[in-house]
């Protein structure tokens, strides 16, 4: 076995590419500029906890994730990550989000998700609540209380708000932006690796995969390079799928 192998491509790809260059103060109102998104967001939130119970039953009684259900929650979850990189999960870009469900590929901030062709019945159980509970423990700290209400109580808006490191650092990058006009890259990094460590618990939890997340922060705009061959991705840039 080669232990120093490149490490296999998790089902969920986040990417996000720091957009300079960034205003200095534009970061003070982005929290007004962006309630129209929040204002939809909340509604798409709830759909997405409703159709994640009827996936959940879907998949009890025939081990699929419905399709259709499957591309609405992905788009829901790609749409919060636009908003939330606009926003203060990143404030990568000052570039407006656009207001669609759908890949927008020219836009600095992409998510994508594999569909899995099956998932297990029994794991799906369990899975969601008992084994994700380290994962929770750990995403907390990362994005603060909000996102472990998310967790619990299936609740909206999960990462984008709570008060974790995330949002601690986000802030510290806010304040270098608006008295030197840059964005410190290692932050920048740093962030981007929180956010996909939680992005890809949101997918474990919302039952799109049976792949453990990894305990791994793999920072950077990208995700890690592979040698894993495409899949049958919701999105822009192919995954790999599920075994």
């Amino acid at each position: 076995m080669n232990e120093t192998a490149t490490p296999s491509v998790y089902p969920l790809q986040l990417e996000g590419a720091l957009d300079p260059p960034l205003s200095r103060w534009l970061w003070l109102v982005k929290w007004l500029l962006a309630i129209p998104h929040f204002f939809l967001l909340f509604f798409l939130w709830i759909a997405f906890v409703l159709l994640t119970v009827v996936a959940f039953f879907a998949i009890l009684f025939t081990g699929r994730y419905p399709r259709g259900i499957f591309d609405f929650n992905v788009g829901v979850m790609r749409w919060s990550w636009r908003v939330g990189f606009y926003t203060y999960s990143a404030l990568g870009t000052d570039r407006y989000p656009p207001f669609t469900l759908a890949e927008a590929p020219d836009y600095p901030a992409r998510l994508a998700v594999a569909y899995p062709q099956s998932l297990s019945r029994g794991l799906v159980l369990v899975k969601w609540w008992l084994l994700a509970i380290p994962q929770y423990l750990i995403v907390s700290v990362f994005a603060g209380g909000a996102w472990a209400g998310w967790g619990a109580a299936n609740d909206h808006m999960s990462w984008s708000s709570g008060g974790g490191l995330i949002d601690l650092l986000v802030f510290i990058s806010a304040v270098v932006l608006l008295f030197t006009g840059r964005y410190p890259r290692q932050i920048f990094d740093f962030v981007m690796g929180m956010n996909r460590w939680v992005l890809r618990v949101v997918a474990y939890a919302a039952l799109m995969t049976d792949k453990y997340p990894p305990f791994r922060l793999d920072m950077g705009e990208d995700e890690p390079a592979t040698e894993t061959s495409p899949a049958d991705v919701v999105g822009p840039d192919p995954a790999p799928g599920l075994s």
